[in-house]
């Protein structure tokens, strides 16, 4: 049976104007699990209530079968974190950096940070406010990994990163998980690096859950559906989310289910940014 790296169940957090409403997944231990959906949708709501940054009102969090807030120390000896942004002191050395952290990890491994800053090759004299964005993002890895965190969870981690860096920065956290005790939960607006590594996605929009579980079942989910302005009856135009029209036709997205009653309108694969474009312009439409 597989094990669970990270579970949430029907956590709630209110603002004034906003809700997290009842977010339920789970991250099965050895897996990448992407979080995704629009600017706004409460992706990062959902990873600082995890770190019990922000006080749910509602709702389970575990980590490793712990409660995050109950034994949130233990808790946070298992996980690293890279924002999408930098957390450390601009002024530190890299290897100052290695000095201010390490005390506060249980399990802190110098053998492993010199291997890793060796492997990304971070020069260490030089100040984390001169490094560049994709060495501020390996220096968070290599930090992340030398106390041997079992879940990494990443916040944006890949914007503003070029192609190449983009694409070593995939490659490492495939080689994270090999040994299947760690799992990754990964939000990103950048839906290719999801396609190339993501085992399971959960969606988001406006607060609420649209979707947790695998990407084929996502992708299987739901079609484009595009036809001519006769095509598209009063009925269809209630299901479909993210509707377009114009006076040559119209489009938008629709449940795999009901798209196999409209035969007659061309019926196209989405891709995550099709479903996640349209189901923020429509509305919900589970």
């Amino acid at each position: 049976m597989t094990k669970k790296c990270l579970e949430l169940k029907g956590v709630s957090k209110n603002f004034q104007g906003f809700r997290l409403n009842h977010i339920s997944f789970t991250l099965p231990q050895g897996y990448i699990m992407g979080l995704v959906g629009s600017n706004g949708a409460g992706k990062t709501t959902t990873i600082r209530l995890i770190l019990n940054m922000l006080e749910k009102n509602e709702g389970e969090i575990l980590v490793f079968g712990k409660d995050n807030v109950l034994h949130e120390k233990a808790v946070k000896q298992e996980i690293g974190v890279v924002f999408d942004h930098m957390f450390y002191v601009d002024s530190w050395t890299v290897r100052d950096t290695e000095k201010a952290i390490s005390i506060f990890y249980d399990d802190w491994r110098h053998n492993t940070f010199d291997d890793m800053i060796r492997r990304f090759c971070l020069p260490q004299n030089k100040k984390v406010g001169d490094l560049s964005r994709g060495m501020q993002m390996k220096l968070m890895l290599a930090c992340a990994f030398s106390h041997n965190a079992k879940l990494l969870i990443l916040d944006e981690p890949t914007s503003g990163l070029d192609p190449v860096t983009r694409d070593e920065f995939l490659e490492i956290l495939q080689d994270y998980i090999k040994d299947g005790e760690r799992s990754v939960l990964f939000s990103t607006h950048i839906t290719s690096d999801l396609e190339q590594v993501a085992d399971y996605i959960t969606f988001i929009n406006q607060g609420n859950m649209i979707f947790t579980g695998s990407m084929e079942d996502l992708i299987n989910s739901y079609r484009l559906v595009k036809g001519r302005p006769q095509d598209l009856t009063p009925e269809l135009e209630k299901n479909i989310a993210g509707l377009r029209k114009t006076n040559m036709g119209f489009e938008g997205l629709i449940t795999a289910n009901e798209a196999a009653q409209y035969g007659h309108c061309i019926l196209d694969t989405a891709t995550i940014d099709d479903i996640i474009i349209y189901m923020s312009k429509g509305g919900i439409k589970k």
